[in-house]
């Protein structure tokens, strides 16, 4: 009993007076002998350490969603090639080369958690009057405005709702949040979208109605932006994304 007593106090003491030691401690020989400094075996470890998480699916939209969300951006304003994430896999692919010379003049992206199911199509037939309009079965899609030089996407930030375009694209509900980057120095005291410079507006609109033209095709393009709407609405459309996108997991889960 008294052997038992004794081996439980050194487990409990050893420990602790280790955390006080200077020394580093030492890696274990046989972890040595099994990954030497050329192996290219995978080590033993958790998978969040070893495993980048889904764009989509990882990250949360956020502790102060819907007032401020992640967003995962997949395109900066240089860039002369459509990127877009993949949905399985999660890595940013490029979709298209850009077909005009005009790029995305804000940062683009997505919310993470976001989907555009039924809910996201009620509404919208709500708003516009016209039944029958579903979810593009999409991520919410999400411009973000900076003063601040991005060369690149593949990138999670934090920003700040302000409003959207209400978008139908082929008669489904394909909505366009518009928000600002957290404590950007020129954008980010922007609370609500009619504070929002009309001319960033045009800009916005001009490459959503354009983006997917063909110079080649002198043809009316299936993209139309019924209207716009401020910071209110944009929260209700992210709540509903977010209600649709749990549905979508859900289907999963069975």
């Amino acid at each position: 009993m008294k052997i038992k007593l004794l081996f439980q106090f050194l487990s409990v003491v050893v420990p602790v007076l280790a955390c006080f030691s200077d020394e580093t401690p030492s890696t274990s020989p046989s972890l040595l002998e099994e990954y030497p400094l050329t192996s290219t075996k995978q080590l033993p470890l958790p998978h969040k350490m070893l495993y980048r998480a889904h764009p989509w699916h990882g990250p949360a939209l956020g502790e102060r969603a819907p007032e401020i969300v992640n967003c995962y951006i997949e395109m900066a304003p240089v860039c002369t090639l459509k990127f877009e994430m993949d949905k399985e896999t999660g890595i940013l692919k490029v979709d298209r080369p850009q077909k005009y010379s005009s790029f995305c003049p804000t940062l683009y992206g997505f919310l993470p958690r976001t989907y555009a199911g039924s809910r996201i199509g009620e509404y919208t037939s709500l708003k516009t009057g016209i039944p029958g309009i579903g979810g593009d079965k999409d991520a919410l899609d999400v411009f973000v405005l900076s003063d601040n030089t991005f060369l690149n996407g593949d990138i999670l930030l934090r920003a700040r709702p302000i409003g959207g375009f209400r978008v139908l694209d082929s008669n489904e509900a394909d909505d366009k949040i518009i928000a600002v980057l957290v404590d950007d120095a020129v954008f980010g005291n922007i609370k609500d979208l009619h504070e929002c410079p009309e001319k960033v507006i045009d800009q916005m609109r001009h490459f959503l109605l354009t983006y997917k033209d063909l110079p080649e095709k002198d043809k009316k393009g299936k993209i139309e932006i019924h209207s716009l709407y401020g910071r209110e609405e944009a929260y209700e459309v992210i709540r509903r994304g977010y209600l649709d996108y749990m549905d979508y997991i859900s289907l999963y889960q069975q």
